[in-house]
C-alpha cells in the first residue's frame, strides 16, 4: 500500500509542462524517459515523508520496496528507491553488492539514475567496503555505456573522502580512449574531483595521456586546477625538430 500512496502522490503532483522540459533535456542523450514530471527537489521531498513511514522496516523489506519502485520504470520512483538505499548505508553489508550491481544493471539506462546510484548509495557501499573495487574494473569492460560510466563515477564518494587514488588512475587507464561522449564525461568528472585533493597527481597524468586523452575528458579533468596549472595543459606541444 505504501508504494501504491508513493505513485499515486506523484501522479497526482505531475506538471506537463516540466515533464515536457525534462524529456527534451533527457533526449539530448538519446534516451526515451518515463516521467511523472515533478522537479527533483520535490521528489525528495516526497521521499523523505514517505520514508519517515518505512524507516522502522528491516532493510530487507525496504530494499524490497526499492525494487517495486524501481520496476515501475518511472525516474521518479527510480529517486526514491535510490535515496531510500543511501539513507540505509549505516547498515550495509557486503552481500548488498550484489542487490546493488543487478540494480545498475536492470535499472540503470541513463545518465542521471546512473550518478545517482553510484554518488550515493553504491559510492558510499564501496568506500565502506573496498575489497569491491576490483568488480568494479570489471564494469570498465562492459558493452553497456552506463556500466562503463558507473565503473568511474561509483569512486567519488570515496576520492571526496581521499580514497582509492590508486585505483582512480587505473580505471581512467582503461577508460582513456572510450568513444562514447557519456564515458568521456564520466571519467572526467572523477578526475576533476580527484584534483580537488591531488591536483598535482591529475595534472601530471593530464601531461601524460594529452595527446590520446579525448578533448572532452580533459576539459572536465582540468577545471578544478589552479589557473597555472590548467593553461600548461591546454598548451600545444611544440613538434621536435630535426637537426639532421
Amino acid at each position: 500500500m505504501l508504494i501504491q500512496e508513493i505513485s499515486k502522490e506523484l501522479e497526482n503532483r505531475a506538471d506537463p509542462e516540466e515533464k515536457r522540459k525534462r524529456t527534451c533535456w533527457e533526449k539530448q542523450y538519446q534516451e526515451e524517459p518515463k516521467l511523472h514530471g515533478l522537479p527533483s527537489p520535490t521528489v525528495r521531498k516526497i521521499s523523505a515523508k514517505y520514508f519517515s513511514q518505512a524507516k522502522r522496516k528491516t532493510k530487507e523489506e525496504l530494499f524490497r520496496f526499492c525494487e517495486e519502485l524501481l520496476s515501475s520504470s518511472y525516474s521518479e520512483e527510480t529517486t526514491i528507491a535510490f535515496d531510500w538505499a543511501f539513507r540505509l548505508r549505516r547498515q550495509y553489508e557486503e552481500s548488498d553488492f550484489r542487490v546493488f550491481e543487478s540494480w545498475l544493471k536492470e535499472y540503470v539506462h541513463s545518465w542521471g539514475t546512473c550518478d545517482d546510484l553510484c554518488t550515493h548509495a553504491f559510492g558510499a557501499f564501496i568506500f565502506q567496503f573496498p575489497k569491491f573495487i576490483s568488480n568494479v574494473k570489471e564494469w570498465t569492460q562492459s558493452p553497456n555505456r552506463w556500466i562503463r560510466r558507473a565503473s568511474a563515477v561509483v569512486t567519488i564518494y570515496s576520492v571526496r573522502r581521499q580514497k582509492h587514488l590508486k585505483e582512480i588512475f587505473e580505471i581512467a587507464d582503461i577508460l582513456l580512449t572510450d568513444p562514447d561522449v557519456m564515458v568521456q564525461k564520466g571519467y572526467g568528472w572523477m578526475l576533476k574531483e580527484t584534483s580537488n585533493h591531488y591536483p598535482k597527481e591529475v595534472f601530471d597524468y593530464v601531461i601524460r595521456h594529452r595527446r590520446e586523452m579525448p578533448r572532452t575528458s580533459l576539459r572536465y579533468a582540468i577545471e578544478k586546477l589552479p589557473l597555472d596549472l590548467k593553461e600548461e595543459t591546454m598548451k600545444k606541444e611544440k613538434p621536435c625538430i630535426d637537426d639532421t
